[in-house]
């Protein structure tokens, strides 16, 4: 028994991280802007916010692992070099499962692009 059924790989699954990352892009920019805009009217400091962040991040990163994960088993593991340019069903899920495990790298890369500004910024300017 499979954890997660074959039949989830579909179109949907190559725009999984880019969403990720851009959901939390999102979440991480508006949430400290929002903070920083209206610091008085809340009750605990900016290190929540970068708390809050890392919890982002790390939630981020986890989804765009498995959807690594589903896209390299798509791939076949990687059994086949590409491309795979024949009009066959395999060739165009194994060049779907390549393009998804490589758009889950960019969005990795960007998520932890997107996060750092966290790690360096102790509290809002005025």
């Amino acid at each position: 028994m499979r954890l997660v059924p074959k039949e989830i790989e579909s179109l949907w699954t190559l725009f999984t991280a880019p969403a990720v990352w851009a959901a939390h892009f999102l979440l991480c920019y508006v949430g400290a802007a929002v903070y920083c805009a209206k610091r008085s009217s809340w009750g605990f400091g900016f290190e929540w916010v970068r708390v809050g962040i890392g919890v982002a991040t790390l939630l981020a990163l986890t989804m765009i692992l498995v959807s690594a994960w589903l896209a390299w088993r798509q791939w076949g593991f990687g059994a086949q070099d590409p491309p795979h340019d024949r009009p066959t069903g395999h060739d165009r899920r194994s060049f779907q499962g390549l393009a998804t495990l490589l758009l889950s790298g960019l969005s990795f890369v960007a998520v932890i692009y997107t996060a750092m500004p966290a790690l360096v910024i102790a509290e809002c300017n005025p």
